[in-house]
């Protein structure tokens, strides 16, 4: 992949001057959806797909951004002191975000670089492509101007980005698991505190392996905002009987003895999924310890039931998807990701997984005429640098 990237970055911009390659993954989430915002615990992978980058740094101020997925825009010209949201930038403005904060936390980018971006995870699928392009900008910013910023600090900066450039009020698991993301291991991560343990995901005979629905999402369109706005009205009803700061600070019990006092069923329901959910999570790192992996998977299967029926971020062809996903050898399925499409999560034994795919593939192109990807989640590194 390198050595295509080099070739890629040349044939764009006819040049050989010192050009460095990166990979910034994608993510996908095992269990504890729409946890991180109410401050509970998640426990995502960091994927083998995601963006790669090759970047070669310039003596002025000029900013050259190519994305050989969106060839359409052709080479966006910006300047180092003009980095505002423009929307006919589309992806660009990720990268600008970016390094715009940085800019703001006073960090010094000297100069202006040439940057080809080609990424191969599907774009809005609920795999995160935002939030790899994100930190894919910062490790190269951090490591190209020796800016010394750790990990987790650069999750939390490329979060902000999110929230405040781009206007996606997004957590940040996203961010933090794709910075952080440790091969062959899962993150449990609270989005509270940001502390972390790596949990290997010993799977035995399973495989974790994804459905893309070919329903894109848009984040800043859908119902995500309304979702987090719920949780809040709720949590203030739970505050006046604990000292509590998010929904995922209560347990079962807690929950239930207020419950009744919410003033309406949507907010009994949203806030059940983020407790409910909350200890699904705490609950996944011991099934996988004790290699249960069956309750592992009735877990994840009984988190999409939470997102279907409590949350409602479902769709009718996610639905559709772990129902068929679960009549052809899965043990655990359910929707990853911000919801209202993307893609499903599930366990299938790797002896199932041709037939798994075959089935899965038939039964959703003749319901809705759409051609579902499958592929095996490979657990994967945070972004670095390609050597």
């Amino acid at each position: 992949m390198k050595a295509k990237l080099i070739d890629l970055f040349i044939n764009q911009y006819d040049k050989t001057s010192t050009i460095r390659t990166f990979f910034s993954p994608g993510r996908v989430n095992l269990i504890g959806e729409h946890t991180d915002y109410n401050g509970g615990f998640v426990f995502p992978t960091a994927l083998s797909i995601g963006h790669y980058g090759a970047i070669a740094l310039r003596k002025d101020s000029m900013i050259r951004l190519y994305s050989e997925n969106f060839p359409q825009y052709g080479i966006i010209e910006v300047q180092l002191n003009n980095l505002l949201y423009n929307q006919s930038h589309n992806w660009a403005n990720y990268v600008k975000g970016v390094i715009l904060e940085l800019i703001h936390q006073g960090y010094r980018i000297p100069h202006g670089f040439d940057l080809l971006v080609y990424g191969d995870l599907p774009n809005s699928s609920g795999l995160s492509s935002s939030a790899s392009i994100e930190l894919l900008i910062a490790v190269m910013m951090n490591d190209l101007f020796n800016l010394q910023i750790n990990r987790p600090d650069l999750a939390v900066l490329c979060k902000k980005v999110e929230n405040e450039y781009i206007g996606v009020n997004c957590g940040i698991m996203d961010q933090f698991v794709i910075a952080n993301g440790v091969q062959d291991k899962a993150l449990l991560l609270d989005c509270n505190t940001l502390e972390f343990t790596t949990v290997p995901l010993d799977l035995g005979d399973y495989k974790i392996v994804i459905c893309n629905s070919k329903v894109k999402r848009g984040l800043v369109d859908s119902k995500y905002n309304e979702r987090r706005n719920e949780c809040e009205a709720s949590l203030k009803v739970f505050q006046k009987h604990y000292p509590i700061s998010n929904l995922c600070d209560m347990s079962q019990s807690q929950f239930d003895r207020y419950k009744d006092e919410l003033p309406n069923d949507i907010l009994l329901k949203r806030s059940r999924h983020a407790v409910t959910e909350n200890l699904r999570a705490i609950a996944a790192v011991n099934q996988l310890k004790a290699k249960d992996i069956f309750a592992f998977g009735e877990a994840i299967n009984q988190s999409h039931i939470s997102l279907r029926d409590d949350y409602e971020v479902s769709c009718k062809e996610l639905d559709t998807l772990v129902e068929l996903a679960l009549k052809n050898g899965s043990i655990g399925s359910r929707m990853t990701g911000a919801g209202f499409g993307g893609c499903t999560v599930n366990l299938v034994k790797g002896t199932d997984l041709e037939k798994f795919t075959h089935e899965v593939i038939k039964g959703y192109y003749e319901k809705y005429s759409l051609q579902a990807e499958v592929y095996v989640a490979m657990p994967s590194d945070g972004t670095k640098e390609i050597e």
